[in-house]
């Protein structure tokens, strides 16, 4: 089934241990779709400007990606630059342009607006009421936040978490948003603002599923050598979403299974910079790691 994503398009200047990039590919709804357009299709909505490489963007047209929804305005594309320590796990942030992402209003094609399932990425939460007021025919929404807006826009943000139906966040941003230190505490205070499915990523210590009355814990696919991790919570989400999109209904265990793909799909796109490894991505090597993940995870108990 048809997959909207509505989130940023940019261009990024990344260094880490391994080297560095300049205004390569970057963006959620990028990585997302990246992902995603392996398992299905997918539409964009998002902004660029007048400098963006359209040309960067062929290989995901090759697999059938919609960027009807991609508008291109007078002006910059938006950039950011970030520099990542020796271990990966902290990142700094040397700048943000905003340029024209900073007045992005999102307005779908109409061919959009009937898709069952939608991903609001990290985007103004006033703008994720807006795309959902848009929408005529959604089964399945999932949306993506972040501190800036837990912080700075609350009522906002709560207004929206009434109408999804799932969140993806990460730990620190559970616990922020809920007010609880204790991850399953902050878990469920989440789930009480009205998504009755959060998932919570952990990096490289994977990701946690709450739905129903079941928890489901996902490690993280063990890469030996991490190039880049930018992207890859947007990576996550795309496997995710690309996964239910496709089984074309939302359970127990297809939830289960699309936190897999999200979780293999983002450990290859650590192993380089900006999507080049997702560029050159299979589904055949989707599935030889998702066996692999399944492998590491089975055990029996001793009778």
């Amino acid at each position: 089934m048809s997959l909207v994503v509505v989130g940023s398009v940019a261009l990024d200047t990344v260094t880490t241990p391994a080297g560095k990039v300049e205004d390569a590919l970057g963006g959620s709804a990028l990585y997302f779709a990246a992902a995603a357009s392996l398992l299905g299709p997918v539409s964009v909505v998002a902004v660029v400007g007048e400098d963006f490489p359209e040309e960067e963007i062929e290989f995901l047209k090759e697999r059938g990606v919609d960027f009807r929804g991609l508008e291109k305005r007078p002006g910059k594309t938006f950039r950011w630059g970030g520099v990542y320590s020796e271990d990966l796990n902290q990142r700094e942030t040397l700048f943000t342009h905003l340029n024209v992402f900073e007045d992005f209003s999102p307005s779908l094609p109409d061919a959009y607006r009937d898709a069952p399932f939608l991903f609001l990425a990290n985007i103004h939460p006033r703008l994720q009421s807006q795309v959902l007021d848009q929408m005529r025919r959604l089964r399945f929404v999932a949306m993506d936040t972040m501190n800036f807006w837990i912080e700075g826009t609350p009522d906002e943000l709560a207004a929206v978490l009434k109408r999804v139906q799932m969140l993806v966040i990460n730990d620190s941003e559970a616990r922020q948003l809920s007010g609880e230190s204790q991850l399953l505490k902050a878990v469920r205070a989440t789930r009480e603002k009205g998504p009755q499915t959060v998932v919570v990523k952990k990096g490289e210590h994977g990701a946690l599923l709450a739905h129903g009355d079941s928890l489901f814990w996902a490690p993280a696919y063990p890469v030996e050598n991490v190039v880049d991790p930018t992207g890859a919570g947007d990576t996550f989400a795309g496997g995710m979403m690309g996964y239910l999109a496709r089984a074309g209904e939302v359970t127990e265990a297809t939830l289960r299974r699309a936190v897999m793909y999200g979780t293999a799909l983002a450990s290859f796109c650590v192993e380089d910079f900006s999507m080049r490894r997702l560029k050159t991505l299979t589904l055949e090597e989707v599935a030889e790691r998702l066996r692999a993940l399944q492998e590491m995870t089975r055990f029996d108990l001793e009778e």
